[in-house]
């Protein structure tokens, strides 16, 4: 924890900036409810990447270079596998049939969500670390300190990168999503209406106090979201294991322009048929890297070259060979 007690005004600043933002994006600019056209959607877009790209200018000059790719690193590496998360975010809206002009409003909530859950998750997960260190010892003549928690994320993750290469398209969009974890939880404690009620997570009917469709439809996004960041924080640790200033602040940066990303992505998703293999290679290079790191270092500037190719290479590949679609 010591970088975030060293640099308490990056933390404070970080933390005004993003409330900041999330109250001129829900009280000014979305106060109506309205359906994200492109064009708003990549101003967004442009407003969350350039904010992310003068923080990590921030910590360049305030942290030095090293940190600075690992910021760099972590932001591209969360960015890259929400991809993956929009695609079944589209589903999920499309199979609730949530109207258009209520998607922001699920996806913002959804980000508060995420905000949560990832601190915990990133916060947790260091002071986890710092404890399943063993013991220095030597192997072939020299002295490696390893961390069981971290080979164990890199087995994971050099896993979850093979079944993400052979997994199949069409098992999310025949998926039933009322049997989701998310949608079984409203359903227990709640009574649920049948119909949409604006822009509303709860309505009455009758005297009766019901969950609308569209809290049910939130449930199963954050659940979603929780099932992805299984995949996505593990990868994170990678970079810079015990720093959760790094960490926290470029993850939900990422986040933070998931929505607008959703919203650009949404109508050309059909454009990046090969990106879930270059995900596929991300994982597996970010797992081997963990599972090495004891004996082998990868620095975060080689890690960020190394995912910003793969990245360009797949949406490239997408362009030049793209998948068909069945008839």
């Amino acid at each position: 924890m010591d970088n975030l007690i060293n640099h308490p005004g990056i933390l404070a600043g970080f933390g005004i900036l993003v409330l900041i933002m999330l109250l001129l994006d829900l009280g000014v600019f979305n106060k109506q409810t309205h359906k994200v056209g492109n064009k708003e959607a990549l101003i967004w877009s442009l407003v969350w990447i350039s904010l992310s790209m003068i923080f990590s200018g921030v910590i360049y000059a305030i942290m030095g270079f090293e940190k600075f790719t690992q910021f760099q690193s972590a932001y591209w590496i969360e960015k890259a596998l929400s991809v993956d998360n929009l695609f079944v975010f589209i589903l999920v809206f499309g199979f609730f049939n949530v109207p258009e002009e209520l998607h922001h409003k699920v996806l913002f909530w959804g980000v508060i969500g995420a905000l949560v859950f990832r601190a915990i998750f990133i916060f947790t997960g260091v002071g986890l670390i710092n404890l399943t260190y063993l013991p220095e010892t030597t192997v072939f003549g020299a002295v490696v300190r390893i961390n069981i928690l971290l080979l164990l994320f890199g087995a994971f993750l050099v896993y979850a990168g093979i079944k993400s290469w052979f997994a199949n398209a069409d098992e999310d969009e025949d998926k039933d999503f009322n049997k989701s974890p998310g949608a079984k939880l409203v359903h227990r404690f709640f009574k649920v209406s049948d119909n949409y009620d604006g822009g509303k997570f709860f309505t009455r009917e009758n005297g009766i106090k019901l969950a609308t469709p569209l809290f049910v439809v939130l449930a199963v996004i954050e659940f979603t979201d929780l099932l992805f960041a299984v995949d996505s924080i593990p990868a994170i640790f990678a970079i810079a294991p015990n720093d959760p200033f790094i960490l926290y602040t470029s993850n939900i940066f990422a986040i933070l322009g998931l929505r607008a990303l959703y919203f650009l992505l949404a109508n050309f998703m059909h454009n990046f048929s090969r990106l879930k293999y270059g995900l596929a290679i991300i994982l597996a290079f970010i797992g081997i890297k963990m599972v090495i790191a004891p004996f082998i270092h990868i620095s975060s500037p080689v890690s960020l070259s190394v995912v910003g190719s793969v990245l360009l290479l797949s949406l490239l590949a997408s362009v030049l060979f793209p998948v068909k679609s069945k008839a």
